[in-house]
């Protein structure tokens, strides 16, 4: 059997086609054969990888960021064939996951032939799913507002459009039902983690497991805006779950709704609220 590598080679400004050439060299130097695809758009690209994964592929690995891993797992989730990650992006939180080594392709290649595997669970929302988490709060209109922008480029957009939004941005009205429990709430973000990070290490939903049959369900109540900005370092390193105004819940199903919103989950544009999202246990293989 063949492995796809299915490629964005403007991942993380270029590194994405540096990454695909030195994971080809590794993989071709094992012996093993491998076919690189690359769509012209993200529709395309995804026919090619669920193309693949009908043809019998031995693997798909995603070179790129987080977007492509969750362009990936679209086509791989529930099926039997694995998911290799050669990290390219500039968040890489699914390769954090599996601690599948971020700025060395070559070396991401080797622990991809290793051929461990590890089974873990996805968030399914309808036909979708995602593995990261789902932003649908003040985190989600920061992506919009970013995606509208056409300068400057990298992370110094995001910063700027947390800025602009921080001016205006109010808490939001939330009917959350958590496991046929419903609850009515103001709130600054709720978010739903299968992992336990995003946005490259935010650790939003702290103590998320992967295979554990359940999301975590995040809240954060409001809080003023000088709070919130000197809440946020704390996101790196999860220790934002001692504040009063955070509050954990664990699902296997959680519908979010609030007005206004699109969500957000690995980095993608999901979906406008409200949405249903359950745990799909043991979804997805991985090469790690």
């Amino acid at each position: 059997m063949t492995i796809a590598l299915l490629t964005n080679p403007t991942a993380g400004k270029g590194k994405g086609a540096r990454a695909r050439d030195a994971a080809l060299a590794r993989i071709r130097a094992a012996g093993r054969d491998v076919t690189s695809m690359e769509g012209r758009d993200a529709d395309e690209a995804l026919d090619l990888a669920r193309q693949a994964v009908a043809d019998g592929a031995e693997a798909l690995v995603a070179v790129g960021g987080d977007g492509m891993v969750h362009l990936a797992v679209q086509a791989v989730a529930g099926t039997s064939t694995p998911l290799g990650i050669i990290p390219a992006g500039t968040g890489n939180d699914v390769a954090r996951y599996f601690d599948i080594p971020r700025k060395d392709p070559a070396a991401a290649a080797d622990r991809m032939l290793a051929g461990d595997q590890r089974v873990v669970d996805l968030a399914r929302c309808g036909t979708k799913h995602f593995i990261t988490v789902l932003a649908a709060g003040f985190d989600a209109i920061v992506n919009e507002r970013a995606n509208r922008m056409t300068w400057p480029k990298g992370q110094m957009r995001y910063n700027i459009a947390t800025l602009a939004e921080l001016r205006v941005f109010e808490p939001l009205p939330y009917t959350l039902d958590l496991d046929g429990r419903t609850v009515s709430l103001e709130a600054m973000l709720v978010a739903v983690g299968n992992g336990p990070s995003f946005g490259g290490g935010l650790r939003i939903t702290e103590g998320a497991i992967l295979d554990d049959g359940l999301l975590d369900v995040v809240i954060i109540k409001p809080m003023s805006k000088p709070a919130l900005i000197k809440t946020y370092p704390k996101l790196f390193k999860g220790t934002h779950v001692t504040h009063p105004q955070y509050e954990h819940h664990r699902v296997r199903s959680v519908t979010v709704a609030a007005p206004g919103i699109v969500s957000y989950a690995d980095g993608e544009r999901f979906g406008a609220l409200p949405l249903t999202v359950e745990c799909a246990p043991g979804a997805l293989t991985v090469l790690a």
